[in-house]
Order: structure tokens, then sequence, then C-alpha cells
């Protein structure tokens, strides 16, 4: 694998020439940045990934039951597993969604679960990404790049093949397809994740449409043709925000929403993917009752550890968190990207005092983690490898069936003192090979 190294210019200037980039959008002005690309993979061997893949699943599953339970008969609240007022008060639940019942009663179709390796060889979940999840583009176009690169790498090397992404993305909206063609919702140029939205419509075979492109007609959903030729819509592979989808049931102001769709959705006539609502299941308040939906919905013990977490909402977990703040990880709920992540070690004792204060006033905002020891892996900086933070995300799609992709994003810092690994923080990717034996 160390062959690819010498071709580490010529890929990430590919990459720079496909548009391989990540967009970020803030104080109201656009950045594009190359998305650095780090030609040392990180490798899984066969029978870990295979352990992954079992508790991916796992989870996953008990996941799309929670919300299905959550939008409906609510029974994990009432046979209390889970603090009603809790649940209600998540930003990510939605009650214009009670009572909607998806096609194939699947609402995270398409889930991005974060995952790290300790020191100690076990994984960790760090968060569950069950709405919009990106990152699948980034190592199936690198893969792509660096076979043509050093064909002979991969020729004597035992990897999974990562191409069947789009094959399996493909089952997944023609499973729930109500009748029609598939498309890929995207709000447009200025979208951080732009490419990946066109890259996936093309490999998959889906239409990839701006919101202007489709309407609502007689409880149908459709993609205008340019010459006025209309296509009934089965599936939307929706790459924009559940408050920005419909501007008739969500926030009126949206101009990127198409009016009317979640009236089709609601009678059945089309499937969203993923799912309205799901923001209730990935909330970093929700995550530490996973376990316990694992338990309540199969009948089993989660085979993937949570990172040790401590909710700020529970007193006798808040008079822990105030007491060992300056050792702990402060996630605000409401925050993703890598923002709104505090580590108390790195904060002035007035600056600890003042987030107790924030915490002690706002419990239900906050969750705090062990800090995990995550493992390093090496990258290439100038002519050494040196060794950084990395993390992996793993995407797991519920059709018929549900299944791991035999691959993932590995994330990592170029900040040698940093654990944030997101993009959105300067943050770099890897490939990552799934050993096939």
């Amino acid at each position: 694998m160390y062959e690819l190294v010498d071709h580490t210019e010529d890929i990430n200037r590919l990459l720079a020439r496909y548009g391989v980039k990540f967009g970020i959008y803030k104080n109201n002005e656009f950045h594009e940045q190359l998305f650095p690309f780090d030609p040392l993979p990180r490798i899984i061997p066969a029978e870990e990934f295979e352990f992954l893949d079992r508790g991916l699943s796992q989870r996953v599953t008990a996941l799309n039951l929670f919300l299905a339970d959550i939008y409906s008969d609510k029974k994990i609240i009432k046979d209390g597993v889970i603090p009603e007022d809790f649940v209600y008060s998540s930003k990510g639940y939605l009650p214009q969604c009670e009572g909607i019942v998806p096609p194939g009663r699947i609402y995270s179709h398409i889930s991005g679960i974060d995952l790290v390796q300790g020191k100690d060889k076990n994984w960790y979940i760090l968060e569950d990404n069950l709405r919009i999840p990106s990152g699948a583009s980034y190592p199936m176009i690198a893969r792509e790049l660096t076979r043509r690169a050093a064909p002979s790498t991969f020729s004597r090397t035992h990897i999974s093949d990562n191409r069947n992404y789009a094959a399996m993305l493909k089952e997944t909206l023609d499973y729930v397809n109500t009748g029609g063609i598939n498309v890929v919702l995207t709000p447009g140029r200025y979208n951080a994740a732009f490419f990946e939205h066109s890259y996936l419509a093309e490999r998959s075979g889906a239409v990839l449409s701006m919101p202007q492109d489709l309407f609502v007609e007689e409880n149908r959903l459709y993609y205008r043709q340019y010459g006025g030729k209309k296509l009934q819509v089965g599936a939307v592979y929706r790459r924009l925000s559940d408050e920005y989808l419909d501007p008739l049931t969500f926030l009126p102001q949206s101009l990127i929403g198409v009016p009317g769709i979640m009236d089709v959705y609601r009678k059945g006539n089309v499937a969203i993917v993923n799912a309205p609502g799901n923001g209730v299941a990935d909330d970093k308040g929700i995550y530490y009752f996973v376990p316990r939906m694992i338990k309540y919905y199969l009948g089993e013990e989660a085979i993937l550890s949570n990172a040790p977490t401590y909710l700020a909402f529970y007193e006798k977990d808040r008079s822990f968190i105030l007491e060992h703040l300056d050792r702990l990880v402060v996630k605000d709920v409401s925050e993703a990207g890598g923002y709104g992540v505090i580590f108390g070690s790195d904060l002035t004792k007035e600056k600890l005092g003042e987030l107790a204060k924030v915490i002690q006033a706002e419990p239900r905002r906050f969750i705090a983690q062990e800090v995990i020891d995550f493992i390093d892996l090496d990258i290439v900086e100038g002519d050494h490898a040196v060794p950084r933070k990395a993390d992996l995300r793993a995407f797991v799609l519920a059709g018929e069936k549900t299944r791991v992709w035999p691959s993932g994003l590995t994330r990592f810092s170029r900040n040698p003192d940093s654990f944030v690994v997101n993009s959105s923080q300067g943050g770099g990717f890897k490939d990552t090979w799934v050993l096939s034996r």
C-alpha cells in the first residue's frame, strides 16, 4: 500500500479536478475547500468487520423500531424506558410526523454511525447520524482513483470491493419506491455536500433534482423535465434538512423546499429517504438510551458499546459531571459537525465555572462523556508518516435487509493535539480497506 504514497499529489489533484470539495457556509459567506486525502488506508481485518457488521446492524434495527414506536404507540415511553419529557423536548422530534407510516416501515434508510477504536482495541459508538449523513462518496471516488494510479496494489491484496455502494443505494430506494423514478433532491450548488449529491445520483441511476424541478399534483409528486414532460416520482433521497423540506408543513420561509411533498408522503404516495422526524433518534441525548432500546425492542445486549456517557438531565449524572468537569468532554446536543464540543481539560478554572452554570441552567442541552483515548493512524506529512487521531463513519443501509457497506469514511485530524476529526474542522479523509479474508 505504500506505493500509493508516490501518487498522493496526483490523486489529490484529480480529486480537485473532479470537484471533491467540502463547502462551508458561515457568517453569510460560502467557502469551498478541498477535502484532503491521505493515501495510507485504514485496514480492518475480515473478522473484525464481521463483528462491526453485527453490532451496527443491530443498532440500526433498534433505532428504526424506536422511530416507528415514537411516532405511533410510544410503548417505550409508557414502559418508562425513556422519559416522556425528554423525547418531546428534543429539537429533532416533529409532531407533524405523528401517525405517518413510511413505505416499508423504514425510517432510517441510510445511517451514518460514527465510531472510534480505543487503544484498548474496543470499538465505541460516538454518534448516530440518521437524518442526512454524508461522506460515502469520498471513499468511493478515492478508491476509484487509487485503483487507477496503482492497480497492482489492489490485485495482490484481498480487499472487499467498495464499488457496490451505488448498487446498495439503488436497491434501498427501489425497495421503498411507491411507483416512479428515484430522485436525489439537492438544495443546490452551494450546499456543503453538493459533490456527493451529484456523484451518488449519477452512480445510482437516480435523477439529480433541484427543488424547482419537483411539484405536487393530485396527491402525487412529479419531476418536471425540460420541454414540459412530467415523470412521477416514487422515492426522494433528500439532501436537505427537515425544516426546509416543505414550507406548507415546516418552515414557511423555506425557498428550497417542495410545497405539498409532506401531504404526498403522508398518503403513502412517495417515499422520503431518510424519513422526516429522524432527528429525535440521533439526538445526542437520546444516544444515551440506545443500549436500552436494543434490550427493549430486540431482547439483546448491545454488541457495540456507547462511549461512557452522563446525562445532565438526571440529577445524579449532573452532579458527577459538575464534579469532574475538568476531565470530561461536554457536547451540546443541538450542535453538529464538531461544533459545541468542549474538552474540560482545555478550560481555565474561570471558564469551567461558567460552563457549570450553563449546564445547571439548561441540563437537557448537554451530555458529557469520558474522553476515549482512541487510536492514531499514520498519515503522510511531507516525507514522513505521523500519527493522528482518526474515527470511522460506517454506512448502514436498510431496505429489504439491513446491510453494512464493507468500507466507510475514515476521517483524521490534521492537528496533532486535537481529537476533533470533522471535515468542517479542517480534517482530512482516508480510504477504508475491509479485508475480504
